[in-house]
């Protein structure tokens, strides 16, 4: 009997479907891992944007998943009339986020640079992202359903398990591969690719026969110049990062990365002194000028070193100006620096500029430097040291946060000798009251009793630190001048840092913890009343 026999393609006809069938569901739900994985990447895309701009990641978060998952309720809603037409629209609907989710960073980006607005933005661009990504399963499920019918809650189980999946997939590959090998923008770019071709390939494959000429043509022209604006949006991103990063700064840019944690920037300009200015910013917050550093460095470090201090520990200060004024003391043993990003500690360690400026302090033999979360490693080892200095960003994310919490301070308790001293860079007790006096109540809830002093930092404005000591008195400030001299610190300074105006005297605050960040959300709102 030959495959053209007419009884015999009778009784073989439903093994062929079958296959084809099968295939088709595949490649669906395919596209459906895709489209989901590529949905959640634009979410933590914006997240980290936000994050990294702004700072406080958990109000980043919030912003954008609270508006995300609504978005996404009203698109689910409003895919209904569409689905008797459920080919061409999320063929449309998937170019739509090609677009719209590729560029999502870039724009985001230029609207932080160029005008005064971001958090408008945000939200508008998060609300259509999420329209579009809810309007994707209604869709799907119609279009799964016109391949093969089946039960209500088996068709909602494949569909769910492809889109839980690629979420799964979209979640690691954000961090773990796109963001360092890529960027943000240009990961959002490529990501927006990826979207395109899933969409327009499923329908264009699958459904071709739900679409009239002029569909396909449009479609195909539409897909063509998606893929150009990604493509030309993606060699031009190295000159978009260029201009929009010097927009953001004053005076000409001699450096910048995008690390795996935070955006590094060094600018070099001429003060009015005639110095050479050279700044370093982290996220767009300054992080020293070299014209006035000195007095923040010294301030921090020297009353702290008065004392029992042959090894020493420095969590955070990456940028080794702190280490410099530790080395200058012939009685250190050891300096251990603990700084999460390399990116900065390798730039403090190779950038011509920084190094004059940090005094080769990394090549010195005495430093150890760890690239390491300080809570983390705090935790994980049980070293002892004379003298603690903590050198760190302004609590105003999650991540450093918790450096300044209650529960911080009670892991620092076991690494000091018993004549051990800290020294806490606090904020300002002008700008940010509340955070510098959130900081001495958290300490007095470890055990301790600090002495807060401030000193004038010009770039700063007036900036606040505590030091305290492991026997849980309050320590007396002094200096050794044997080290000497200071550029800006003296004995009689030293006093009268210890004086407070009535407009920052002490408050009564509520110390910070790993649950209750209280200081997070205080650095944020203090911040922006000036």
């Amino acid at each position: 009997m030959t495959a053209t026999d007419t009884r015999g393609a009778s009784r073989e006809a439903p093994a062929a479907p079958s296959r084809r069938v099968r295939l088709a569901r595949f490649g669906l739900l395919a596209a459906a891992f895709t489209v989901s994985a590529c949905g959640l990447v634009y979410e933590l895309a914006l997240i980290t944007l936000g994050s990294y701009l702004v700072g406080n990641t958990a109000t980043q978060a919030a912003i954008v998943l609270s508006v995300m998952v609504f978005a996404m309720g009203l698109g689910a809603l409003a895919a209904k009339p569409f689905q008797k037409r459920p080919a061409l629209t999320f063929a449309v609907i998937e170019l739509a986020l090609a677009v719209l989710g590729g560029f999502s960073v870039l724009l985001l980006y230029a609207a932080f640079a160029w005008t005064t607005m971001y958090s408008i933005p945000l939200v508008i661009v998060a609300f259509a992202i999420g329209l579009l990504v809810g309007a994707e399963i209604p869709l799907l499920m119609e279009l799964l359903q016109r391949i093969r019918r089946q039960a209500a809650g088996a068709a909602v189980a494949d569909l769910n398990a492809a889109d839980y999946l690629g979420g799964l997939l979209g979640g690691l590959a954000f961090p773990f591969l796109l963001l360092p090998l890529f960027g943000q923008i240009r990961g959002a770019l490529l990501v927006g690719a990826v979207n395109a071709i899933a969409g327009v390939v499923l329908i264009l494959i699958l459904f071709r026969a739900d679409l009239t000429k002029i569909q396909k043509q449009l479609l195909t022209v539409g897909a063509a110049g998606t893929a150009l604006l990604l493509a030309a949006a993606f060699a031009y991103t190295d000159r978009f990062e260029t201009s929009a990063r010097q927009a953001l700064y004053a005076a000409p840019i001699v450096y910048s990365e995008d690390s795996q944690y935070q955006q590094v920037v060094l600018t070099e300009s001429v003060a009015l002194s005639g110095e050479p200015d050279l700044r370093m910013y982290l996220n767009g917050d300054l992080q020293f000028s070299s014209v006035d550093e000195y007095r923040y460095h010294e301030a921090l470090v020297h009353p702290a070193m008065d004392g029992p201090r042959r090894n020493v520990l420095v969590l955070g200060g990456g940028d080794g100006l702190a280490a410099r004024e530790i080395l200058r003391y012939p009685d250190v043993e050891s300096v251990t620096l603990v700084d999460l990003d390399s990116a900065v500690t390798d730039l403090a360690k190779d950038f011509p500029d920084l190094v004059d400026l940090n005094g080769d302090a990394f090549r010195d033999p005495r430093m150890n430097v760890i690239n390491d979360d300080a809570f983390n490693w705090m935790r994980e080892h049980q070293e002892s040291y004379d003298v603690i200095v903590v050198d760190m960003p302004d609590p105003d994310a999650t991540e450093t946060a918790k450096l300044y919490s209650l529960e911080f301070y009670e892991i620092v308790t076991s690494h000091l000798n018993e004549s051990g001293r800290m020294a806490v860079q606090g904020g300002s007790p002008y700008f940010a009251p509340k955070t510098y006096w959130t900081i001495a109540s958290t300490l007095r809830a470890a055990g301790y009793e600090p002495a807060p002093y401030q000193v004038s930092v010009p770039s700063f404005g007036d900036w606040g630190f505590h030091l305290v000591q492991a026997s849980g008195t309050e320590p007396e400030l002094s200096l050794d001048e044997s080290v000497g001299p200071f550029k800006s610190l003296t004995p009689e300074l030293l006093e009268a840092a210890q004086v407070f105006a009535p407009d920052r005297a002490e408050m009564d605050m509520p110390p910070s913890t790993l649950m209750e960040p209280i200081i997070l959300d205080q650095v944020q709102s203090e911040w922006r009343n000036y």
